[in-house]
């Protein structure tokens, strides 16, 4: 067996030893770890039996025990004998969960849980693009290959002006998508903007694999991005990139825009650079404290390391960057993370609905809180749009200068 077999048989061996010890040690914080269709509760019950499950499930697990300084029981009885339809349990639903004001827990209707669960198994239901906002428009910064979106002759830059006949001009984000978004085989029709022409398409919705992880070599520096922890393959597509990039001198670790996902994923990817201590402390709704620690006296990657992250790094991108940075086992570029020290568990309900509750907070190794604070990076350093228009990625470039420099001293 070759040396690249070799490293790669121990590393995948060792994420599933892992994953598996994981999985066992921590069921208190019952994280969503199995295959979507597993999470998903079709039972049928009434509208009121709805929301009393709802109410039973924050009592039990919602991580503050002052439920945001009220009383809990108020809720309980508040809508008895007025709940006569799902529309009318999702309404009441939504305001229990609005006294909470915890922007993170949040109900989610049979379609949102349906599009939550897909994600874990990372797959969506679309044409195959990825879009953000600019100033109120909405443009589509890559398209993925082998998608309809790709067959159909969409571009990167592509400014999106209806979807069906709707214009989404000021509209936000997750709202585009949405509407882009449908059955499979079904069709959506887009007005785009391409320089100075309107063009319209009609695209077909396919089932879109998502990969969460990208890779590349540039001299003797690796590059590995990962768009999100969310899909239950980031890890192991993870360790193929590690494979691609083996036999570089430094590794360039991107996490800007990653806004999360499991927990799962970014403590499996830390403990293959993190080799003894602390990757992560998890803080239940009792206060009690719980370590979890890298697994392996044994270094898996052992060489210099940037990673590179922004505003929009969150949640496991933060628990990730952070078991790095205290561990020394990484330097941070870019902006100050978004600050989102909590941990959130999708919890199925009846009818094919669910909870996303904030259940525990977590800690990094040396023991902060960077909820609404965020993780500062060790050289700060802007990517403004306007470098974004010039392709002038000044964080990567940065990335690039420290790692070199790291390299030569090694």
């Amino acid at each position: 067996m070759k040396r690249k077999e070799i490293l790669i048989f121990i590393l995948t061996a060792i994420i599933v030893y892992f994953a598996y010890q994981f999985i066992t040690t921590t069921l208190l914080l019952k994280l969503p770890v199995l295959n979507s269709g597993d999470l998903i509760n079709n039972k049928k019950v009434s509208p009121q039996k709805l929301y009393d499950e709802s109410w039973k499930v924050l009592k039990k697990d919602y991580i503050d025990s002052s439920y945001n300084s009220q009383d809990w029981k108020r809720w309980r009885n508040k809508y008895k004998g007025k709940l006569n339809t799902d529309e009318d349990a999702r309404v009441a639903i939504e305001t229990m969960v609005a006294s909470l004001d915890d922007s993170y827990t949040r109900f989610l209707t049979k379609k949102e849980y349906t599009e939550q669960t897909n994600s874990i198994d990372s797959h969506i239901t679309g044409i195959g693009v990825n879009i953000m906002s600019q100033s109120g428009k909405t443009i589509i910064y890559s398209v993925i290959e082998n998608t309809p979106a790709e067959k159909a002759g969409l571009r990167a830059n592509d400014i999106v002006l209806c979807v069906d006949g709707k214009s989404v001009s000021g509209l936000d984000i997750s709202k585009v998508a949405e509407l882009v978004r449908g059955p499979e085989n079904s069709y959506v029709n887009l007005k785009i903007k391409r320089n100075k022409t309107i063009i319209t398409k009609r695209i077909i919705r396919k089932k879109i694999e998502i990969k969460s992880v990208e890779s590349s070599i540039k001299g003797k520096i690796g590059y590995i991005k990962i768009k999100s922890f969310i899909g239950s393959n980031t890890a192991s597509e993870f360790v193929s990139a590690l494979k691609k990039v083996d036999t570089t001198k430094g590794l360039i670790l991107d996490l800007r825009g990653n806004t999360g996902g499991l927990l799962t994923n970014a403590v499996i990817v830390a403990n293959l650079f993190v080799n003894n201590g602390i990757i992560v402390s998890i803080v239940s709704k009792k206060g009690k404290k719980h370590d979890i620690n890298a697994q392996t006296n044994m270094p898996i990657v052992d060489k210099p390391m940037v990673v590179i992250v922004d505003g929009a790094s969150a949640s496991a991108s933060e628990i990730l960057s952070g078991a790095l940075k205290d561990n020394h086992k990484a330097v941070l570029v870019g902006t100050k993370t978004f600050g989102k020290g909590l941990v959130q568990q999708i919890v199925p309900l009846p009818n094919g609905t669910g909870l996303n509750i904030t259940i525990a907070k977590y800690l990094t190794p040396n023991g902060s809180d960077i909820n609404k604070k965020g993780i500062e990076p060790d050289y700060k350093v802007e990517y403004t749009l306007k470098d974004y228009r010039r392709k002038n990625d000044t964080q990567l470039k940065k990335a690039e200068e420290v790692i070199n420099k790291l390299c030569e001293n090694k």
